[in-house]
């Protein structure tokens, strides 16, 4: 790199960003240290071969990576990005025939003394595929089935290989992306039938079993249905507005809604006679009359959109016979295609079963030592449910930990600050990217390390399962701390360069 270039880099690189990483990475080291520290240890913080030790190389390693990026001519991300995303799926297929079995899982490849694991690496490279594929002139998500179709393809191949390792948490992350998508002009109706999804499994699992006043109907499928209902006439509300036909601008409200105004007095209303006749009159499964009502509006949805030609009617008819397949595919999905310490996790979350010294004992612990640091926390290396090792992985996915225990609430509080700060600040240089290249790239990024964060400090106050993903910069280990640096630097360096112009 010339001595001019050089210069421009370091001018304009995003130096807020560098020092939010800093401090952050030296956050992670002290709340590892206090992790590792035993009470009464006479060894030093820096023994060789602790792992405390280790981690400051791993750091040394992560600085000297992003260096190494910052360095590094932005323009080769875009033009390798496609070679880089291959040779991380051959990496990611190879993993589980190289990779010993550790707990269960197959993707640690042992080189020498360490090991790597692929899976943290593959994330950069498909958001710089993604980033490729999307960035190309005239591309549009919105109407384009096709482009759609090429995305998540992308993401899925990924996350096919992963979870043939057997890490499902390092699978789900590629999800996130939806966000990113989101923003590009995803259709809001794909990111809300994910949402609802989630509902609909949560409400039909949690209470499957559950009867409701008339002693009979299952409050779980009950409510499913209904929620599936409501959401086709919110659905059908939004949408109804946005055929763009002149024509119908003169229609009453009614008219112009009338298909809405069908599901919720056909769909609704024999609901709710039907629950009524049923508690007062003669008990009997209304979940039957439900689905009946619901079937009969799907086929008047698709048929009424294949006459008018208003296809919205059929994707919104889809999206009600995939809330019924889906809920009743979801007793399969959790007893027959998750792990058993899977299901057992989210059996746990969903306070289905108590396991106090099994699944459960993770987060019983960690809420204790969080809990139990207080306003302030006990200090620097003195906490007690960390140092008596009471909670497991409490250096990895359970680092937070250590934070509330020895830091207490205000220490917490920082470093979810701190963490906001840094996602504000991605969002904001992804927004100013001139190219679709670097916005999409800077969206794949913010998702992603908002989806760690989220889902792991979630997982330890029991609002999210325990899925084993590491807190960015703070969790032990050098393969998600190289991977997180590697996402976050290539990002500084195409912003670095976003003043040139394309040639």
């Amino acid at each position: 790199m010339r001595d001019s270039q050089k210069k421009s880099v370091f001018q304009s690189v995003d130096w807020l960003t560098i020092v939010l990483f800093m401090v952050l990475l030296g956050f992670g080291w002290l709340s590892i240290c206090g992790a590792c520290y035993d009470f009464g240890e006479t060894t030093s913080l820096l023994e060789p071969g602790s792992r405390t030790r280790l981690q400051l190389i791993w750091i040394g390693i992560a600085c000297g990576v992003g260096a190494f990026v910052m360095f590094t001519d932005d323009r080769i991300f875009e033009a390798f990005a496609y070679i880089i995303y291959g040779l991380l799926l051959i990496l990611l297929f190879i993993t589980p025939f190289l990779a010993r079995d550790i707990k269960g899982s197959h993707s640690w490849i042992k080189i020498g003394s360490f090991s790597l694991q692929s899976a943290e690496f593959a994330k950069f490279a498909t958001s710089l595929a993604i980033a490729k594929f999307m960035g190309r002139y005239g591309f549009s998500l919105a109407g384009n089935w096709r482009n759609f179709l090429g995305c998540m393809l992308l993401i899925l191949l990924p996350m096919g290989l992963i979870v043939m390792q057997r890490e499902t948490g390092s699978a789900l992350v590629y999800f996130s992306l939806f966000l990113m998508l989101y923003r590009e002009g995803m259709p809001g109706s794909i990111l809300f039938s994910g949402i609802a999804a989630v509902i609909y499994f949560v409400v039909g699992i949690r209470l499957a079993d559950v009867v409701a006043l008339d002693g009979v109907t299952s409050w779980g499928q009950y409510l499913v249905i209904l929620l599936t209902l409501l959401f086709t006439a919110a659905m059908l509300y939004i949408y109804e507005p946005n055929s763009g036909n002149e024509r119908d601008a003169h229609l009453s409200f009614y008219r112009r809604y009338q298909m809405m105004f069908e599901v919720i007095i056909y769909g609704i209303g024999i609901t709710a006679l039907a629950s009524l006749f049923s508690i007062y009159v003669l008990a009997f499964d209304v979940a039957i009359v439900q689905l009946i009502v619901t079937g009969a509006l799907i086929i008047r949805l698709v048929l009424v959109g294949l006459i008018r030609h208003v296809y919205r009617y059929c994707y919104i008819g889809m999206f009600a016979l995939g809330s019924i397949i889906l809920f009743y595919s979801a007793h399969t999905i959790l007893y027959h295609v998750l792990e058993d310490h899977q299901q057992k996790r989210v059996l746990v979350l969903l306070g289905l079963k108590d396991d106090p010294k099994g699944t459960g004992y993770n987060v019983i612990q960690a809420q204790i030592a969080i809990g139990s640091g207080g306003l302030r926390g006990k200090g620097f290396l003195k906490g007690t449910q960390t140092k008596l090792k009471y909670v497991p992985e409490q250096e990895t996915d359970f680092i937070f930990c250590t934070v509330g225990e020895e830091q207490g609430f205000a220490g917490s509080a920082g470093v979810l600050i701190l963490f906001m700060i840094l996602l504000l600040r991605i969002i904001h240089i992804a927004e100013r990217q001139p190219y679709a290249f670097g916005r999409v790239y800077g969206y794949c990024v913010f998702s992603i390390f908002f989806f760690h964060i989220l889902i792991n400090i979630g997982m330890l106050l029991g609002l999210a399962p325990v899925i084993g993903i590491p807190l960015p910069f703070f969790s032990y280990g050098g393969s998600s701390l190289i991977g997180f640096t590697l996402l976050l630097f290539i990002l500084l360096r195409i912003d670095a360069g976003r003043n040139r112009l394309r040639r």
